[in-house]
């Protein structure tokens, strides 16, 4: 899930990063806009990952033609496993640059991204080439995280110290953390006029949520690209790195552990 050659992909493809991305689902990831879909649409899932909502699109869509992109062939590989095992038939998978897309004008119903405006250079021109590549009245989807605003409990100051960490190296790499409030700024600076905005949340306050989420960012920031980048520009120690690590599975163990994820949402028509 990369943007355009001017951002780098802040969490890389580690196994602790493709723990995370294979949870999700098209209900949890995408609900803003499964009302819309129906079988026959054409569908471009832009920065696919390993391709677990691009099934759950699919499978809503179908016999309707699912166009998977990624800029990771590895995390291609991925997603064609994710559609090979649930047997669908209706996905075709490319290599392909938000900024650059190999398609014709007008091509796809709905063109969707999850998670990816955030990591690319330029989210306006992400966004005009989508809705380029989108049919007249199509719909063009996208929703972001917003780094900024994550709340958890209790209050454990090495959290603190990686919420900065992850912003500092996201801005480092061209992307912007924070991007979910800045949605549709961007899409009307990309020249959409119909646009519906909305907001959703994830939250992890459940045993194995918290064991799931504090243990996968656990083991991220000590192993995944970040913790790399983050050692090399000298912005973090290695002591540091443990010492989050460690206040990941202090959270995730705590009884009243509890984190909100907010996320911004566009439904825009082309």
């Amino acid at each position: 899930m990369n943007g355009d050659s001017g951002a780098t992909y802040t969490h890389g493809h580690h196994e602790s990063v493709l723990r995370s991305h294979q949870r999700r689902t098209a209900e949890d990831s995408a609900a803003y806009l499964l009302p819309h879909l129906k079988s026959g649409l054409s569908v471009l899932d832009v920065g696919c990952g390993p391709g677990t909502i691009t099934a759950d699109l699919a499978a809503r869509v179908a016999p309707g033609p699912v166009t998977a992109v990624d800029q990771s062939a590895d995390v291609l590989d991925a997603a064609r496993a994710e559609v090979g095992r649930r047997g669908l038939s209706n996905v075709s998978f490319a290599a392909a640059d938000v900024h650059r897309l190999d398609f014709a004008d007008g091509t796809f119903d709905v063109v969707h991204a999850h998670q990816v405006l955030q990591h690319v250079a330029d989210p306006v021109g992400a966004l005009r080439e989508m809705r380029r590549v989108c049919a007249p009245s199509g719909l063009v989807a996208a929703r972001d995280a917003d780094y900024a605003g994550f709340i958890w409990f209790p209050q454990v100051p090495a959290l603190d110290l990686w919420r900065d960490l992850y912003e500092r190296a996201a801005r480092a790499n061209g992307g912007e953390p924070d991007a979910g409030r800045r949605l549709l700024s961007w899409a009307q600076q990309a020249g959409f006029g119909d646009i519906t905005p909305s907001g959703s949340v994830w939250c992890y306050a459940t045993p194995s949520t918290r064991e799931w989420w504090g243990g996968m960012w656990a083991d991220r920031i000590l192993h995944s690209r970040i913790a790399s980048d983050l050692l090399a520009w000298g912005l973090a120690t290695g002591a540091q790195l443990e010492e989050i690590s460690a206040a990941w599975r202090d959270w995730a163990a705590a009884p009243d552990g509890w984190i909100a994820l907010p996320h911004g949402e566009i439904l825009c028509r082309a």
